[in-house]
């Protein structure tokens, strides 16, 4: 596992150096690294690190989750709040609704199974788009209007209303007693459960650092720790008090950053270092879940079928900022952001496939969602990276220019 580890960190930082040198985002390259390096293409990489590879990932997670959170800021999430609870839930169902239409047209699916496809295809990704919204807000793009804390809050939001939603869907298809009530109510419960135990740990946290005068380096490993806790126990409480763990590790960098900014920035700025090794495990192993051979077999209707939600997600997206302060431009920033797939996609598109099999029903709808969860992601991981880069760089505002030419001009 060692020399695995060894190669991906070395490889990876030459493709970084590489795609850098060509203005393409370096993710890029991390992803198609992994795929070579994975076991569908070369299988270079250590069995041990791939048996891990899910641990690994969600650790790589936290850090850039945390990341996002001592970036956000309430002023911030005030001016944007109405479009952060839109933008939660209003593209997914317009994507997973044309995808249950259009699916039996296009594929050997039911409306059913595609549902449960559109489910899993229409969570944006995080993995993808949250490092490319703290890099805007570093380079002060966007930042006057909010516009990549927006994004960031809202495509963390958006993957737990998604999960949710393949859960009942699932839980039908294979004929389990599905409360739907619940499952549905779960979806605020969860959010606001999160949000507030969030901000309870960082409170406590923050108290804590206040009267013990801990190095920087600690109080990360401290809250580190903690939230890789918070996502085991999501697990085990999901059933009795669901809670989303991934917007709890967000609120206690916000309320840190609220309580104590200077706290904050000390733990951003080592955050910040730890991401360079995180990023590299994050993209190179989701690059590794990757199938080639899975996704070519989901041929061109697949394709059409992806490209005709993907419209759908896009109309969903523009509608969701209705009554924002957002120019054209912007707004098409923001359609764009929600393009890449890669987390959700790679973590629960073999979900179904191993659920049929365990029931002992035929699993050929099973195979063809994994396979079209792992074309999605091939499409549009680099593709949407590459859009958003681009569009940021020439849609949105850049703050520090502005705010130096109204300097001069006063």
């Amino acid at each position: 596992m060692a020399l695995s580890l060894a190669g991906i960190i070395i490889l990876s930082l030459f493709i970084n150096f590489l795609f850098e040198r060509i203005k393409v985002p370096a993710l890029i390259g991390m992803l198609l690294l992994g795929v070579i390096l994975g076991p569908y293409v070369l299988n270079l990489l250590s069995p041990d690190i791939l048996t891990i590879s899910s641990d690994l990932r969600n650790i790589a997670l936290i850090v850039i989750l945390l990341r996002a959170g001592f970036e956000l800021n309430k002023d911030t999430l005030n001016r944007v709040g109405k479009s952060v609870i839109l933008l939660s839930f209003i593209p997914a169902i317009f994507e997973g609704v044309a995808i249950t239409l259009l699916g039996p047209h296009f594929l050997p699916l039911n409306y059913l199974e595609s549902a449960i496809l559109g489910a899993i295809l229409s969570a944006v990704s995080p993995a993808v788009v949250v490092p490319l919204m703290i890099g805007f807000i570093e380079k002060k793009k966007g930042t006057k209007k909010g516009i990549p804390s927006l994004v960031l809050a809202a495509s963390s939001i958006d993957d737990v209303f998604v999960i949710v939603i393949y859960s009942v869907l699932i839980g039908i298809y294979l004929g389990h007693q599905v409360n739907i009530a619940w499952e549905i109510a779960s979806i605020p419960i969860s959010i606001v459960i999160g949000i507030a135990l969030g901000l309870a740990i960082g409170w406590i946290l923050y108290k804590l650092f206040e009267k013990y005068n801990l190095r920087a380096t600690k109080r990360l490993l401290i809250i580190l720790a903690i939230s890789i806790i918070l996502v085991r126990l999501e697990l085990y409480t999901k059933d009795m008090v669901p809670f989303a763990s991934l917007l709890s590790i967000m609120a206690i960098g916000f309320i840190i950053l609220e309580k104590r900014e200077k706290f904050a920035h000390e733990l951003s700025s080592k955050l910040s270092k730890l991401w360079i090794f995180a990023e590299i495990l994050l993209f190179v192993l989701v690059g590794s879940q990757v199938n080639i051979n899975v996704a070519i077999d989901a041929g061109l209707p697949a394709v059409a079928l992806i490209a005709l939600a993907l419209i759908a997600r896009s109309i969903g997206s523009y509608i969701s900022l209705f009554g924002s302060n957002l120019n054209f431009k912007e707004k098409l920033f923001v359609v764009i952001s929600y393009i890449p797939k890669a987390t959700v996609q790679a973590a629960i598109g073999g979900a179904p496939l191993i659920a049929m099999k365990l029931a002992g029903i035929s699993t050929a709808p099973g195979e063809m969602i994994l396979a079209v969860a792992v074309l999605s992601i091939i499409l549009t991981a680099p593709i949407g990276a590459f859009a958003i880069m681009f569009s940021g760089n020439r849609f949105l505002t850049d703050d520090n220019k502005a705010a130096i030419e109204k300097i001069k001009s006063a």
